[in-house]
């Protein structure tokens, strides 16, 4: 038994937000329907190829899901929409702002007939205030969230490689409805949620934020390396690759000095004598470690680092991590099917000795149209006609 089995959740979602929330609420079990638009779907369908053919972030976010295709517009939608909700426990959303309320299918217009029915609304900014109806996607959400100010170089910001904004939306609808599901097990009641982009980023930036408290110098854009903490970041090793390492105390500084660098009066040099006065003179220190670095290849850099127990890392590429030694001995992959194949997977972080979390298919655009709509007393005859009308 997986721990959300039995339960229902009807999704109206595109892009990454809403998507990963309920593949992670699939992974546990619980059954998700996704309804898309005939003949197009959700467009993060068409946002590549690069997965035999399928889209790299549909086919990450949308396993273990039933595809149904429904024109939410027509007038036989809400007679669909109204079978749907007699057994679902989730509706999730994020539809451009205001339109799930104009289908019929706010919190406010649901609560009383479906009364245990948790809503999820996940929108750019949240559902008031001045940008309520501001056009937000992730790197739009990344520059008001100040992510793009202290990111980057000197010279000039840079995104995050991923969609780091939808995440943490995804991440905050997906922890608020397990909670929210815990309560309703005490109350019997459903709730409304409301999760913004702006204020997920937000959270994740408190750091940089406090840092800039009343008034202060904000974090300063330092590249890889880490804005006030030094050394730590990226160094050229003498074969030209990089390794990363990072110190978190004056133990570990001298340490470093004498171990790695095997220059023990570097640790007791004025300049270096304090990490605020190592991040002062960056350039000196780090003159110093690309100079006995550069004697050594990243495999020899490594080793001392590790003897010396500093924390190190390699700078992969996403070739490395597909071969990541970790994963592949903590057996982390395993394949799910698709309408091109099967595709490998990672499976999902956290793993629970008690259930295998659930690795199905990634759905072809309205695949369970069909058999949903079956279930829910249509007959193929009725069905037929739908799709006559280009309803489904």
């Amino acid at each position: 038994m997986r721990p959300l089995d039995g339960i229902n959740v009807i999704t109206l979602e595109h892009a990454i937000a809403a998507p990963f929330c309920t593949r992670q609420l699939a992974d546990l079990g619980a059954r998700v329907i996704k309804i898309e638009r005939p003949g197009v779907g959700d467009f993060a369908r068409a946002y590549d190829k690069r997965v035999h053919g399928l889209a790299s972030h549909f086919v990450w976010t949308n396993r273990s899901k039933e595809s149904l295709s429904l024109d939410v517009k027509h007038p036989q939608a809400q007679g669909i929409f109204a079978g749907l909700l007699e057994n679902a426990d989730v509706l999730v959303q994020n539809l451009a702002p205001g339109a799930a309320a104009r289908l019929g299918l706010s919190y406010e217009a649901l609560k009383e007939k479906y009364p245990k029915l948790i809503v999820c609304d996940i929108s750019g900014y949240g559902d008031d205030g001045p940008y309520r109806d501001k056009k937000a996607y992730d790197l739009l959400i990344q520059s008001e969230s100040g992510f793009l100010s202290v990111t980057g170089t000197p010279e000039e910001p840079s995104k995050a490689g991923c969609s780091v904004a939808d995440i943490a939306a995804g991440m905050y609808a997906y922890t608020n409805i397990l909670a929210a599901l815990l309560q309703r097990g005490k109350t019997g009641k459903g709730c409304r949620i409301d999760v913004s982009m702006l204020e997920a980023m937000v959270e994740w930036m408190n750091y940089p934020l406090y840092y800039a408290f009343e008034g202060a110098e904000p974090p300063p854009r330092a590249g890889a390396a880490h804005a006030t903490i030094y050394p730590y970041g990226p160094f050229p090793a003498g074969d030209g690759k990089t390794v990363m390492l990072g110190l978190q105390n004056e133990r570990e500084w001298v340490t470093f000095c004498e171990k790695v660098l095997m220059l023990p009066e570097v640790a007791t040099d004025l300049r270096f004598s304090s990490n605020s006065s190592r991040n002062s003179y960056r350039a000196e220190l780090r003159a110093i470690i690309v100079d006995v670095f550069g004697r050594l290849n990243s495999e020899q850099v490594i080793e001392r680092l590790e003897e010396a127990q500093i924390a190190n890392a390699k700078l992969n590429d996403m070739h490395d991590v597909w071969n990541h030694p970790q994963l592949k001995a903590r057996d982390r992959w395993t394949e799910v099917g698709t309408p091109a194949g099967p595709i490998p997977a990672l499976l999902p972080p956290g793993v629970p000795n008690t259930y295998v979390p659930r690795m199905d298919p990634v759905p072809a655009l309205g695949e369970h149209t069909d058999s949903i709509l079956a279930e829910l007393g249509y007959d193929q005859q009725q069905i037929e006609a739908l799709k006559k009308e280009k309803a489904v």
